[in-house]
């Protein structure tokens, strides 16, 4: 079964691999965003990939948030539906996490 790609021997990307080479600022966004998510709701579910971070709602793996983290920002994507575009947004400062927490709580809420 192994052939077929059902067991894999590759190590599980960590959410740290995604902090290193970010500037401070940018670390810090990220975790406080990471820990936002985190506290919505126990059926939260973080999977990190390569190249970014996603975020869904429980077994029903519906992606409400996106990020893609870069050196100086972050690109954050919201989704409330799956039948919409998502609303993308490229964060940099404190603020503007603020402004973006209602967002990423109305896409989890509405997500389907």
């Amino acid at each position: 079964m192994d052939k077929f790609g059902l067991y894999s021997n590759k190590p599980k990307l960590s959410f740290e691999s995604h902090l290193k080479g970010l500037v401070e600022q940018t670390r810090t966004l990220l975790l406080e965003i990471r820990n936002f998510v985190k506290s919505l709701g126990d059926n939260v579910i973080e999977e990190v990939r390569p190249h970014r971070i996603v975020y869904a709602k429980s077994l029903t793996f519906r992606i409400f948030l996106d990020i893609l983290p870069k050196n100086d920002s972050l690109v954050i994507s919201t989704r409330s539906s799956r039948n919409e575009s998502a609303a993308i947004l490229t964060v940099k400062a404190v603020e503007e996490v603020e402004h973006l927490k209602s967002q990423i709580k109305h896409a989890y809420l509405t997500i389907r």
